[in-house]
C-alpha cells in the first residue's frame, strides 16, 4: 500500500466533500444554512462582517471581522446580536465559536461566552480558545 501525497486545498475540498456525503446517510443536511452580515462605508468598502453557519441546535461562528476605524465604537456588538438573533429564529439554542489569544476572548466573554476548551502551544506558543452560548 503506497499513499499518495496530496497537499493542495483542492484535495482537501474533495476529502471533506467525502465527508459531507458518508454524513448524508446519517442525517438531513440540506436544513444547514449559511449565516452573514456585513457592514460597509460610504464607498463601498467592507468595514464589518460576521459569517458562520446554522444546523440544528447550533450556530458556528466561524468569522467576525472589524476594520480597525470602527473597533471600540459598538459595531462588534450589534453584528454580533444581529447573527445570533437570525440563528435563534432559525431555531438554533446554541452558539460555539474559536478565538485566538490575541483576539476577541474578552469580547465574547463579555457577550456571556463561556470557555469550554484551550488549545495551549497553538500554533507554536499561543492559545486557540473554544467557547460555547446558550442563545
Amino acid at each position: 500500500m503506497i499513499f499518495t501525497p496530496v497537499h493542495t486545498l483542492e484535495f482537501a475540498e474533495l476529502a471533506k466533500q467525502k465527508i459531507v456525503e458518508f454524513n448524508a446517510l446519517h442525517w438531513d443536511a440540506t436544513k444547514r444554512q449559511q449565516l452573514g452580515f456585513k457592514l460597509e462605508d460610504s464607498e463601498g468598502h467592507l468595514i464589518a462582517a460576521v459569517a458562520g453557519r446554522t444546523f440544528g441546535h447550533w450556530f458556528y461562528l466561524e468569522s467576525l471581522w472589524l476594520d480597525e476605524k470602527v473597533r471600540g465604537k459598538g459595531v462588534g456588538s450589534k453584528l454580533l446580536i444581529e447573527a445570533e438573533s437570525l440563528a435563534k429564529a432559525r431555531g438554533c439554542s446554541f452558539v460555539i465559536l474559536d478565538t485566538l489569544d490575541f483576539q476577541a476572548k474578552p469580547f465574547y466573554e463579555r457577550h456571556g461566552y463561556q470557555l469550554e476548551w484551550t488549545q495551549t502551544n497553538y500554533p507554536f506558543t499561543g492559545c486557540k480558545y473554544f467557547m460555547t452560548k446558550r442563545l
